[in-house]
């Protein structure tokens, strides 16, 4: 038996959709046990929502004052704690995984697998490296205590139906103090999340201004997408740096993206190459974009966008 230990993310109240995919990846790991441990102030909303997704046999609530923010500095002595006696501890390759699992996996003195894409077998497991030119596979040894990210965009989320037990844990270990929370800024405007968005427009350099680029906006609330962005279009200051989508931005899987006025660097292109259909607009026939999408229109953006906008309205 494979006692798999997840650790949930969420924002006090909901839990993140990176959630259901670690648990479909821990899910293709051979006779597996799922448990998700919710670090929360009161954690009992979070874990009846974690204790009802299907794989998952136990939730263990960690509820501490000291856990109102999410600090990887704070969660970890805890978690590390809790994960004696499981063969994986799995995080999402979020934000918050990526900052909290390198810490978990230093103080149990084990090996981090990063980005895991897919599952082999208990000990094989495989990621992307070279911006997702090569596929790594990566074995550890029998027996062996492992950490890793999983890499949301290569999971499905795993269904709800299940009834997992919630318990309380208790931990008892001396939590830094050197880490303190300051502040958290997020963007206004209360957009779709990239990253959890089942459909995503995104704008690039050939919008060529701030202005043209919100104009991407009215599309998205039209057909309920999230807005994202290139690299060029983010250096290029048509939109902030939380739209970016590629290696250097987020890497995400709707079921359908649109690159509006986007060439298709290879670090855009492995920020979206889990998306289901991709449609490209672009003059350029020869753009790379072009290369990988599943439906390509050759034109002006310009000229292409009010058309697609009237297509709309006359369906709504």
């Amino acid at each position: 038996m494979n006692r798999i230990l997840i650790v949930a993310e969420h924002d006090g109240s909901a839990l993140n959709p990176s959630t259901a995919k670690c648990v479909s990846c821990a899910r293709a790991i051979p006779e597996s046990e799922i448990t998700i441990a919710v670090c929360a102030v009161d954690a009992s909303a979070v874990a009846a929502q974690a204790a009802a997704l299907q794989g998952v046999r136990r939730v263990v609530k960690l509820d501490n004052p000291a856990n109102a923010q999410a600090l990887a500095a704070v969660l970890a002595p805890q978690l590390a704690a809790l994960a004696a006696g499981y063969s994986h501890v799995l995080a999402p390759s979020t934000t918050f995984g990526k900052d909290l699992l390198p810490r978990i996996a230093g103080l149990l003195d084990i090996s981090q697998i990063s980005d895991i894409m897919a599952v082999e077998s208990a000990t094989r497991f495989r990621r992307p490296i070279y911006a997702g030119n090569a596929i790594l596979t990566v074995e550890i040894a029998a027996g062996a205590q492992m950490a890793g990210t999983v890499r949301v965009a290569s999971f499905v989320a795993a269904p709800t139906g299940g009834d997992a037990s919630v318990e309380a844990g208790v931990v008892n270990v001396p939590l830094p103090v050197h880490t303190r929370f300051v502040s958290v800024s997020k963007a206004a405007g209360g957009r779709q999340d990239l990253q959890s968005a089942t459909r995503v427009i995104s704008g690039g350099r050939a919008l060529g201004s701030a202005e043209n680029f919100a104009k991407l906006y009215a599309l998205a609330d039209k057909i309920g997408a999230a807005v994202g962005a290139s690299r060029a279009a983010v250096d290029a200051g048509y939109a902030p740096n939380e739209l970016q989508v590629g290696q250097t931005g987020k890497i995400i899987a709707p079921e359908v993206y649109f690159a509006i006025g986007i060439s298709g660097a290879i670090q855009h292109l492995t920020g979206i190459k889990d998306a289901r259909t991709i449609v490209a607009i672009n003059k350029d026939s020869e753009a790379p974009i072009f290369e990988v999408a599943d439906i390509g229109l050759v034109g002006d953006l310009f000229q292409i966008l009010p058309e697609l906008e009237k297509l709309l309205a006359a369906r709504s």
